[in-house]
């Protein structure tokens, strides 16, 4: 019934507004400009310090690193190609062809060497230093060669080094401003005039692209019929993207996604943290039910951080199945015990966010917990999850490739900012098999992350809700814009705008 409610209303909305001032949207002048409507701006792109999944999409189009990953998930040459010299030196060689920094410089191995010591030096507070403790030194061999020693072996090694290479007057700045972002991917940053908007410029071309933050969904899918965006990626509610497969001009496509959305606990919290509440809400959650009403069946049911098609993914976990009559039992258990199941639920202010977060707060207190939900603008939000201000939240992982986002997330020593542990989850045995994983051979670590993702399913520092798949809405003037599995904006790289000529004809 609340679905119905809910959704009922919402495209009431819509059509009050389509009513009152969208009317003539098929007048509005098209530009050469691609606009896309975001939930939420970058919160930065110097990207030592991206962790969002906005943050990391920018930079993705702004620089470029030494290593990317195939469609496979495996690691491939970016940059630079590598050999193994021994388990615990990778030598980096430079490929011949690489585009010059987007103000005319060459990137040379001395990049390379300034933008990861940067992050490595013991007064970064960069996030993604704990990703990288693995390397013990690095060295410079010529202009187009760098050696990185490990502390220990690692044959996942290469897939880590991700990171985008900056020029090293760059990177011996400890924050970069709006001038001082300069990479060599496919877009360079023109402006950054407001913290809601972004203009890109393609390097190939000249194509501009402005990314513009419209955090209401109706708002966006009201200014892409408008003209005045040209796509939205995501963040859309089911019944507003069926409407929007019946306008004019508008055109839908969906791809099957690996971004993981979940619940996470603050163990330090005597409610959140016990374990009998934890177990009592994977129960309470009937994740079926959301994924059909709210993301129109747009989803699959997640056990895990990572996928089960994934080569390290949480296959054999058995499926956590509703069960609301097991979690009233836990949470009357709770209570013989003293305890006082309420609980604040945090959230973004994103429509879609709420509504998910609306539905798990009935389903919660149906079995006996009281859930009070709190929605921040996306800053506060997750500034409050970083420094563990909450009981319970709920997030997504997107753009997972490495196992060892386990460590990243759910080692003891990964607290912010040495980490995203954000929930202070500390199991002994949990940090013993990331050690043993990262020290196995590749065909050793299946079974070890098998083991581990066993382990955590057993704990819950999350409940797993799904994995989404990427929608694209877009005018129908924009072509060429593929999406990816894990929801990058990569598809800007290659997407063209068709305009209209003086006798009315498309013209790229």
């Amino acid at each position: 019934m609340w679905s119905k409610i809910v959704c009922g209303g919402l495209l009431v909305v819509v059509a009050g507004l389509m009513v009152g001032g969208c009317d003539n949207y098929a007048d509005v002048e098209e530009t050469p400009v691609i606009r896309m409507g975001l939930v939420q701006a970058p919160s930065t792109l110097d990207p030592r310090y991206a962790t969002d999944a906005v943050s990391n999409r920018v930079c993705r189009l702004l620089y470029r690193g030494l290593v990317d990953f195939d469609d496979q998930l495996r690691p491939t040459p970016d940059l630079a190609s590598w050999q193994v010299l021994s388990p615990r030196h990778y030598r980096f060689t430079l490929n011949d062809s690489i585009p010059p920094f987007s103000d005319g410089r060459q990137l040379t191995s001395a990049d390379v060497v300034a933008t990861y010591e940067s992050v490595l030096r013991e007064d970064s507070i960069s996030p993604h230093r704990s990703g990288l403790s693995v390397i013990d030194r690095i060295e410079q061999v010529d202009d187009a060669t760098v050696d990185f020693f490990l502390a220990r072996p690692d044959a996942l090694f290469p897939g880590r080094l991700t990171l985008s290479i900056l020029p090293a007057t760059s990177a011996a700045l400890p924050r970069l401003a709006p001038d001082q972002l300069i990479g060599n991917g496919a877009f360079k940053l023109v402006s950054w005039p407001a913290p809601e908007q972004v203009l890109l410029e393609r390097r190939r071309d000249g194509q501009q692209v402005e990314l513009l933050r419209v955090a209401d969904a109706t708002v966006r899918a009201l200014k892409l019929i408008r003209g005045e965006i040209d796509l939205v990626q995501n963040d859309l509610p089911s019944e507003l993207i069926g409407w929007l497969r019946d306008q004019p001009g508008v055109k839908v496509e969906q791809a099957a996604g690996s971004n993981y959305s979940y619940l996470g606990f603050n163990f330090d919290d005597p409610v959140s943290g016990d374990p009998l509440i934890r177990e009592a809400i994977a129960l309470a959650i009937d994740r079926q039910a959301i994924i059909d009403a709210l993301l129109g069946g747009g989803a699959r049911r997640a056990e895990s951080v990572l996928p089960p098609d994934h080569w390290a993914g949480g296959r054999g976990i058995e499926p956590t199945e509703y069960d609301p009559q097991r979690a009233a039992e836990l949470v009357a258990m709770f209570r013989e015990r003293g305890g006082e199941p309420t609980l604040s639920y945090k959230v973004s202010t994103d429509a879609l966010r709420l509504r998910i977060a609306a539905a798990i707060k009935q389903q919660l207190e149906a079995v006996g917990l009281t859930i009070n939900i709190e929605s921040h603008e996306w800053g506060t939000f997750y500034g409050d999850i970083k420094a563990g201000r909450f009981q319970l939240y709920s997030l997504a992982w997107v753009g997972i490739k490495m196992p060892d986002i386990f460590r990243y997330l759910f080692h003891s020593t990964a607290i912010p900012p040495e980490g995203a542990n954000r929930g202070r989850f500390n199991a002994a045995q949990v940090d013993q098999l990331i050690a043993q994983a990262e020290g196995a051979t590749m065909a050793e670590q299946g079974e070890l992350y098998a083991q581990l993702q066993q382990q955590l399913a057993d704990h819950r520092p999350y409940v797993s809700l799904w994995y989404e798949n990427h929608t694209l809405v877009a005018r129908r003037t924009l072509t060429g814009y593929p999406l990816s599995r894990d929801g990058n904006y990569d598809g800007l790289m290659v997407a063209q705008k068709m305009t209209m000529n003086s006798e009315g004809a498309r013209r790229p």
